[in-house]
């Protein structure tokens, strides 16, 4: 069953779009007994994404509405694409989002065998028949959106010959590309899905399902409507580029004579489009094979199981989807509005600790050398209602952001400086004296401070300390390895050139080296924190071992992405 947060969230957050009141008429009206199924149908030929999860939330939480159930069925009509691998890898992203199909789990091919007689029935009524035009063949013959297309000299052979045929192309008689089966219908319609549209092709390929039993497979626009007659969908949820579909999604089911438990209809509403990233599966599927990303799970992916191992939560994702709502025409959303939705919702989940990931060493030179401390630190803010508090040491050598410290500062630069004073966070004001150099490069390597003993926890008299900045203790912190994820194409959308090219070269930064509090050295797969004035991050759940944690940054404090965005336009 659904995640009860799922279901609070479909009853709160959730308003009434065009395809719920759609589907409340049909309820009022009585359609299908008043019974509400839908479906969500997606092809086992990779790994979802972002956009998959906007239709998994509209098709699942329409059926919580109702009371009923969202089926998930596998469009696998194409074996010469298809893997378990993927079928294994959805089952895990629409549970990991909080939704469960309930047991009505199925398959496009549970249902070839009612496929095929349907198909017979068609060509004996003489509405199918079977075609030996080559693909360029019958891509002429379709004609143009402006030229009618012309009939096949096939379609006008005795159904008799037809029958004989498609009886041969299921036995096997035939190779691949020999015969397809067709729709007789219009090849002067103004849409050209309805001029004779292809049903059946033949494929000699093993499938995952159903091994060697078939050779012939129905196309999507077939096999599609007659799935969901079958199993009583009411409402077939779809995006909008499946509109000139949905033509002969109805004459499928108009024209085939079958006692089914109800009679479908199309619905269409507008895709998911993720600006500054990839949302194609066949882009992605070139990405990974060409190993532009370490996998189909790599955080800088919008695949579902990218997003996951990059630390973002199911109910941020959940609620993005709400945020973007469901509309009748494309649009593109901006990055900022995902980073809004995890920022809100690990704001009150992600416990706050310190990490430095470019480090400079600061020297406390008035600071005891056998001297060691530990503060209590809290783990959250004032304003989260929470409570806890880690153990942070504290002894005279420190690590600092490199950014955190000017030799010659700029205007308004209120972290550390010559003769400048800071707070160091959860801990004591100091005043930078002096610096150690590379004597070759010039560059600072080491700072030296003297602390205020008296400043521990509270404000020094009659100073005004502007800036406070993060630390962790030389002496006890864990080194270890972060990640920082920026935009995966350096434009918002390529279009139909090569977006190959316009792939960012620093949507990946590999920082090693970094130190971080101790406190972390227990955070376990998957865990997500506040680096305070750094961002969110999680620790990666492939490549991190218990005590050695791997940490990716699933979002920055603020919206920096949208600044870089506007920087490139």
């Amino acid at each position: 069953m659904e995640d009860a947060n799922v279901k609070k969230e479909s009853k709160e957050s959730v308003g009434k779009d065009f395809i719920r009141r759609i589907v409340e008429e049909d309820v009022k009206a009585g359609k299908n007994d008043g019974k509400i199924i839908t479906r969500f149908p997606p092809e086992p030929n990779g790994f979802l994404h972002i956009g998959h999860a906007k239709s998994i939330c509209l098709n699942f939480r329409i059926a919580d509405e109702y009371k009923s159930v969202c089926h998930l069925r596998f469009d696998d009509t194409d074996p010469t694409k298809e893997d378990v691998r993927y079928e294994n890898s959805i089952q895990e992203d629409i549970h990991w989002l909080g939704f469960d199909w309930q047991g009505r789990l199925f398959h496009a091919s549970d249902y070839f065998g009612k496929m095929y007689e349907f198909a017979v029935q068609l060509i004996k009524a003489g509405k199918a028949y079977v075609c030996g035009l080559n693909e360029e063949e019958i891509r002429q013959y379709r004609g143009t959106v402006t030229q009618p297309g012309r009939i096949s000299p096939f379609a006008s052979r005795p159904i008799a010959e037809h029958l004989d045929l498609f009886d041969r192309m299921r036995k096997g008689e035939f190779p691949d590309g020999k015969y397809v089966l067709r729709a007789r219908i219009d090849m002067e319609s103004p849409n050209m899905k309805m001029r004779d549209p292809l049903l059946y092709r033949i494929r000699f390929a093993h499938h995952y399902m159903t091994g060697d039993e078939w050779c012939i497979y129905p196309m999507y626009d077939y096999a599609h409507p007659i799935s969901d007659a079958l199993e009583g969908i009411t409402h077939s949820i779809c995006t909008l580029e499946f509109e000139n579909n949905r033509e002969i999604y109805d004459w499928v089911l108009d024209n085939i004579q079958a006692d089914f438990p109800s009679r479908p209809r199309q619905y269409e509403f507008a895709r998911l489009d993720l600006k500054y990233t990839v949302m194609s599966k066949r882009k992605l599927l070139q990405l990974v094979e060409n190993k532009n990303v370490s996998g189909w799970d790599d955080p800088r992916l919008p695949t579902i199981s990218g997003l996951r191992r990059r630390g973002y939560t199911p109910e941020s994702i959940r609620k993005f989807c709400d945020l973007v709502g469901v509309a009748k025409a494309n649009s593109s959303v901006e990055v900022s509005q995902l980073e809004f939705c995890i920022r809100d919702d690990l704001n009150t989940k992600a416990p706050r600790v310190m990490a430095v990931l470019r480090p400079l060493k600061v020297i406390i030179d008035n600071y005891p050398d056998d001297k060691s401390e530990e503060f209590d630190a809290p783990l959250w803010p004032h304003d989260i209602p929470k409570e806890g508090t880690r153990k942070v040491p504290f002894n005279k050598e420190i690590y600092i952001e490199q950014e955190d410290f000017q030799e010659h500062p700029q205007k308004d630069f209120y972290r550390l400086a010559p003769g400048q004073e800071v707070r160091l966070r959860h801990s004591y004001c100091m005043t930078c004296v002096s610096v150690d150099k590379d004597p070759n490069t010039g560059k600072v390597v080491a700072v030296h401070c003297n602390y205020d003993p008296e400043t521990l926890g509270k404000n020094p008299q009659g100073r005004k300390v502007k800036g406070t900045i993060h630390w962790v203790s030389a002496k006890n912190a864990i080194p270890t390895e972060v990640r920082l994820y920026d935009l995966l194409l350096s434009v918002e959308s390529p279009g139909d050139a090569d977006f190959f090219t316009y792939l960012n070269p620093k949507s990946l930064e590999v920082l090693n080296g970094c130190m971080i509090e101790p406190s972390l050295a227990a955070a376990k797969l998957g865990d997500r924190f506040q680096f305070e004035r750094q961002g969110y991050f999680s620790v990666d759940p492939v490549d991190s071992t218990l005590g050695k944690p791997v940490f990716n940054r699933i979002v920055t404090l603020k919206d920096s992405w949208a600044k870089k965005a506007d920087a490139a336009k």
